[in-house]
């Protein structure tokens, strides 16, 4: 389920936004400390966080640097008590959905929310589909790794054969290999997944 995470000090605005989220159906955790928040969040669950930019201790772009620095890329919406154009501009820059200035518009933050949804559920897919391709990766042998950057890269069985001191009934074996580990047919989807791997052409 898609959770939206609200991190504000004032007790008056986790109360307005809580209950939007409930009126609207959203499942929603609400925090009053930044620091209260980084200590029970989960990267695992999906959903959004809604941070206000300036609280005491750690604000709003604080705590946005603190979960990447943790390793999530949660989407954030900021919410802030002023227009502060220049802190706007940077939390666009770190990657914010959006910056919406209080009151805020129940309009626009659902609208941002929406997005948030849609951009962690691609996210979260493309997480998936890479961990997917980085087990079946671990399954070739040094070797197959060693032929498969070379597939990649365009070369044939012989040129390979050759830089690899080999024969070409050897790189044909391994080429079968590969492709029955990874689950493929066709060179242009070997490509694709070296490329998500992170293995270079």
């Amino acid at each position: 389920m898609f959770t939206v995470f609200i991190v504000d000090d004032d007790a008056r605005v986790i109360k307005a936004l809580s209950r939007l989220m409930r009126v609207k159906g959203y499942d929603y955790r609400s925090y009053t400390s930044p620091r209260e928040f980084l200590a029970d969040h989960d990267a695992t669950v999906p959903g959004c966080a809604v941070f206000d930019v300036s609280m005491p201790g750690l604000d709003g772009l604080e705590l946005q640097q603190a979960l990447t620095a943790g390793g999530s890329h949660r989407p954030v919406i900021f919410i802030t008590g002023k227009g502060d154009i220049p802190t706007s501009v940077r939390a666009m820059k770190a990657g914010a959905i959006d910056f919406l200035t209080k009151p805020v518009s129940n309009r626009d933050l659902l609208g941002a929310i929406a997005r948030a949804e849609e951009l962690d559920t691609k996210s979260r897919q493309a997480q998936a589909e890479s961990a997917l391709i980085e087990a079946k990766i671990m399954t070739l042998t040094p070797r197959e790794r060693e032929v498969l950057t070379h597939v990649v890269a365009g070369r044939l069985n012989k040129q390979i054969a050759y830089d690899l001191g080999t024969v070409e009934k050897t790189i044909k074996f391994h080429r079968s290999a590969i492709v029955k580990k990874l689950g493929v047919r066709a060179v242009a989807d070997l490509v694709r997944m070296a490329d998500k791997a992170g293995i270079s052409k």
